[in-house]
């Protein structure tokens, strides 16, 4: 087994591993970000955009490819997971989002891939985050009861009640995912 390389991803790259969980080609994998699929309604790119990502993973040792004869036309290359790629995978999922900035879409892309898994690991993985989301409330509401600038707190209260929304939702998701 490979370690993983230490390279940081982007969100974006996390998500392509995502959907490579079972061997495909590129072009496959950018259908699923069409507008009217669950990950098209977060994540915009272009298909040269998605392919420079793949390239790069692959280059890094997340991907590996294969080619695939197509009789009269031309081959295609499979892509799939490395054990660096699955690791890197499974470790980001498994992991809450680390600012409210990132529900928008991270979160939204860690619940489709945990969603495809099945309920449990949805439920499991909105919990996570609700814990993690509880800790900045509790963090914002501490810079809050000591922020004495009439300014600082109207950001704050801004922030928390962001924060609140978050946690409201995550309530619903939850719910959802019974």
């Amino acid at each position: 087994m490979t370690s993983a390389p230490k390279t940081q991803l982007t969100a974006l790259e996390l998500v392509a591993l995502g959907l490579v969980q079972q061997p495909a080609h590129a072009y496959e994998l950018f259908q699923h970000f069409s507008p009217d699929l669950p990950l098209g309604m977060i994540w915009h790119l272009k298909q040269s955009h998605l392919y420079a990502l793949l390239a790069r993973l692959e280059q890094l040792g997340y991907l590996a490819a294969t080619v695939e004869p197509q009789g009269a036309r031309p081959p295609r290359r499979v892509l799939r997971l490395t054990d660096a790629g699955r690791a890197t995978l499974e470790a980001w999922l498994a992991a809450p989002v680390a600012h409210g900035r990132d529900m928008r879409q991270e979160f939204l892309a860690k619940l489709y891939f945990a969603a495809q898994r099945g309920p449990e690991a949805a439920r499991a993985l909105v919990a996570r985050q609700e814990a993690a989301t509880r800790e900045w409330r509790a963090d914002m509401q501490a810079q809050l009861d000591n922020a004495a600038q009439p300014y600082s707190r109207l950001v704050l209260r801004y922030r928390l009640g962001q924060i609140d929304a978050i946690l409201t939702w995550l309530a619903e998701c939850a719910a959802t995912l019974v």
